[in-house]
């Protein structure tokens, strides 16, 4: 039988929950002392906790087996802008019911009351209610409909205090009006990061890392000073009803000038490494800072290669072990078949002709300072058999990518970015509804800026509903390093089917790299007035009044009947 926490415990719980308006509640000692206690089955009492973290954490749980955290009408404030839950080495163990959110928020806004000459600077007023911590992370919000109305811009310069709340920011050095981009007006709601950590400031808001076997279930986030559900090296998790989104003001927990615009400061479900991929089931995610999913593993750059050996750079520990099966991709975007490692070996540090090319790519920054690093590591693989690679190419194993991943029956939209993202394969998108999402509703590629891998086989998109995407809805391609799309190969048998798409710009479907490839019954009714941004047709190549709603590029063996393609049917 399983046990329960004792009668004491809850009457001490009760208590704690009772006197947390005046001071914050020990909700970590009451959770260890039932683990102490041998408790497998733990009932947190309802009411609201204020929660103090430590060591920047509000809550931590560490190697707990077979467990179950039941918290069902109980809510945790976060009382610092970092993190809410660190979860390490858990095997089997489920939480379920808590809603967290944070005072003082981990994002601050105001009301846009003046804008300079082509729209150089922005000055704005905080609301009442919202905090002063300033960080840039700035997104603009139509005044009138509380909705996204700009392109994020990145590279702000510092915020200029003008005292009573009032702040002035500038865009940044070398900025030209762009009347695609710069859409504010006097009126729009400024949001940004706010920071507020006095011990310092961990990210995200639910962190699990090396757990086997987690149940997230009927979790509720009003906030996150970052990601709000991630997982790094866990094996076959799953999301259940699980939310992101914000809060209304009847249950705010204090009164503000306007209404809370954004959810979480960046992505809603970010799954790395993971040996069986995430299950995400029923979840929301909406009004947050970046994607709604992402799941991949980690591309490591190949500098050379020598017979059945490659040698690569790694600016973060290596996830690629002896026995491993890789995915192997060039600069170009073509893909080899996959191989097996069979030894690793240090092999120095980066050179300085490896920095000079470095240098040279079109990649994120942050990646490619890593990478120069006079310490970065690099390493000697074998492999089962020679491959020719040149620089720039990329290598991942395929045993750490999200493989076997699900995203099923989900409501996500009205983000800044990609509604799910996909870097891995043998999974299902289905009956998912997508909103407003400002790029692809649905997008299956490998990153080579990000450095993300991989590429997908055996992927299932079927029976979503998707409305008013402000990119192509659905996106299945493969960039190469040098910017070119993959030819076939890349990625293979992947089925795109029974999807209904309206309201987004033409192309609404658009397929390349892709060998074996299924597009069956599917509706496209595409917005005319809706079209692509000037950035996107340039990128891919497209002529504007050439588009159709359905468009494959470097595609071998394309079974495709049954579309709809026009006015609702």
């Amino acid at each position: 039988m399983r046990q329960i926490l004792s009668l004491a415990g809850i009457l001490v719980g009760l208590l704690c929950v009772t006197g947390c308006v005046n001071g914050p509640l020990d909700l970590q000692g009451y959770i260890d002392s039932a683990v102490a206690a041998g408790t497998k089955r733990i009932v947190i009492p309802p009411g609201q906790y204020r929660v103090v973290p430590h060591d920047r954490q509000h809550l931590v749980l560490n190697g707990l087996t077979d467990t179950e955290i039941v918290a069902d009408g109980a809510e945790m404030i976060c009382t610092e802008t970092t993190r809410a839950i660190s979860i390490g080495n858990c095997r089997n163990l489920t939480l379920r019911g808590l809603t967290i959110d944070y005072d003082p928020l981990p994002f601050t806004e105001g009301r846009i009351t003046a804008l300079g000459p082509d729209k150089a600077w922005i000055e704005f007023k905080l609301f009442d209610g919202y905090p002063e911590h300033l960080v840039p992370r700035i997104e603009i919000f139509d005044g009138h409909t509380d909705t996204l109305k700009t392109t994020t811009r990145y590279g702000w310069q510092p915020f200029e205090s003008l005292g009573n709340r009032r702040y002035r920011v500038a865009k940044a050095k070398g900025y030209t009006f762009d009347p695609e981009i710069d859409k504010e007006e006097v009126g729009d709601i400024l949001v940004t990061n706010s920071s507020d950590a006095p011990g310092g400031q961990i990210p995200h808001a639910i962190v699990a890392s090396d757990c086997t076997g987690l149940v997230l279930e009927d979790i509720h986030l009003y906030a996150s000073n970052c990601f709000s559900y991630f997982e790094t090296n866990c094996d076959n998790s799953t999301y259940r009803r699980c939310s992101i989104d914000r809060r209304p003001p009847a249950t705010d927990l204090k009164p503000r000038g306007h209404r809370r615009v954004r959810s979480s400061d960046a992505d809603a479900f970010h799954s790395k490494y993971a040996l069986r991929g995430p299950q995400i089931i029923g979840c929301t995610a909406r009004f947050q800072g970046d994607d709604c999913v992402n799941i991949c593993g980690a591309y490591y750059m190949l500098m050379a290669s020598r017979g059945n050996q490659v040698r690569l750079l790694s600016a973060h520990p290596l996830n690629i072990e002896v026995g491993d099966t890789v995915e192997l991709v060039s600069y170009t975007g073509e893909r080899l078949p996959d191989a097996r490692v069979t030894a690793i070996a240090p092999d120095g540090t980066v050179t300085p002709d490896e920095v000079a090319f470095l240098a040279k790519q079109h990649m994120n920054r942050n990646n490619q300072v890593a990478l120069s690093k006079p310490d970065t590591p690099a390493f000697a693989l074998t492999l089962d058999r020679a491959v020719t690679l040149p620089m720039g190419s990329v290598i991942a194993s395929t045993r750490h990518m999200g493989n076997g991943f699900l995203v099923q029956d989900c409501d996500f939209g009205f983000n800044r970015s990609r509604g799910i993202l996909i870097k891995a394969s043998n999974g299902r998108v289905m009956g998912n509804r997508l909103t407003g999402n400002w790029g692809s509703a649905i997008l299956v590629t490998p990153e080579w800026w990000w450095l993300e891998s991989g590429s997908s086989n055996d992927v299932a998109i079927s029976g979503n509903t998707i409305a008013n995407c402000g990119s192509v809805a659905i996106q299945v391609v493969a960039p190469g390093g040098n910017g070119q799309m993959a030819p076939a190969g890349a990625h293979n048998r992947i089925t795109v089917a029974d999807n209904r798409i309206s309201g987004s710009p033409l192309p609404t479907i658009y397929v390349t790299s892709t060998r074996d490839l299924t597009l069956v019954d599917n509706t496209c009714i595409p917005d005319s007035e809706a079209p692509l941004s000037a950035w996107v047709l340039k990128r891919n190549g497209w002529e504007a009044g050439k588009l159709t709603p359905i468009m494959t590029a470097n595609c071998e063996a394309v079974s495709e009947h049954g579309n709809w393609t026009g006015a609702a049917p």
